[in-house]
């Protein structure tokens, strides 16, 4: 399958063969699994301290006095054998904590019955030869306008799809210039979407992730410009990767395939070869 090569300027400068692996069949199921499994390696574990609860000076009364057995609180000042019942007081003072219920679950400052553990494994595992496939699957899927579109991207004004630009792009030196560039492929209006910042709903604003940004051009680069990532961090919703950082998070957030994609020539060779000979 051939697709047009375009320069910086938005100009046809020839034609590149894509690799075998954009015509992979589209399985978005695989796709979501590898998604959910990639996010579940993410979640920082959490838990309860194993002795929240238990740090009470409790005993029980045993049997023959007509009460359960469980451990109650003792008080005053010895906490003897006299600290027994309900309201005990010593030295002037009241102790009606006396004979309280504790430790135990469903009593007031016991333990919790069945606390959430930290040691529990919370990531989920798949496969490694779906994940390849999955990971296939979504690059394929760059290339297929209805699911670019079905994404929320603004492809009207875009020059070709899958949209290839030679290496030239990567010797950029500001911003700016990125910019003028993304223009001159037709990617304003999708740039413009990418800009608006809205404010989350909910509890998330307390927890560091008070606005949401929307997901737009993903720039696929060689590993010898690796560093030229910095040129696109500081536009809207567009991420760089090289060939080999490629994943599942970034081909389809959300586990949605048919992500907008720049494809630099030079890095269609270096995808070629990470899955070849691979099933």
């Amino acid at each position: 399958m051939k697709a047009e090569l375009l320069n910086i300027s938005g100009e046809k400068s020839g034609h590149v063969e894509l690799p075998e692996i954009f015509s992979e069949e589209y399985r978005p199921d695989l796709i979501k699994r590898a998604f959910l499994a990639e996010l579940s390696h993410r979640i920082q574990p959490w838990g309860s301290n194993p002795l929240a609860g238990m740090r009470r000076i409790a005993e029980s009364w045993d049997v023959g006095g007509g009460r359960s057995r469980i451990p109650r609180a003792k008080a005053g000042p010895h906490r003897g054998a006299r600290a027994r019942g309900h309201r005990y007081r010593s030295k002037f003072r009241w102790f009606p904590a006396a004979g309280r219920a504790l430790v135990v679950p469903g009593t007031v400052g016991g333990r919790e019955a069945h606390p959430p553990k930290s040691e529990k494994v919370l990531a989920e595992k798949i496969n490694k030869k779906e994940l390849r496939k999955a990971i296939r699957s979504a690059i394929a899927a760059t290339t297929n306008k209805n699911l670019i579109q079905s994404r929320g991207h603004v492809i009207e004004n875009v020059k070709a799809i899958p949209l290839i630009v030679d290496d030239s792009i990567c010797d950029l030196k500001k911003t700016k210039d990125v910019l003028k560039t993304f223009n001159t492929l037709g990617l304003e209006k999708e740039l413009s979407r990418a800009s608006v910042v809205s404010q989350r709903s909910g509890k998330g604003k307390m927890r560091n992730r008070r606005y949401r940004r929307k997901k737009s051009v993903l720039v696929v680069i060689p590993k010898a410009k690796k560093d030229t990532y910095k040129l696109f961090a500081n536009i809207s919703g567009v991420e760089a990767a090289t060939a080999d950082q490629l994943s599942i998070s970034l081909l389809a957030p959300g586990a949605n395939a048919g992500r907008l994609t720049i494809w630099t020539k030079s890095a269609l060779k270096e995808i070629e070869s990470r899955f070849e000979g691979k099933q």
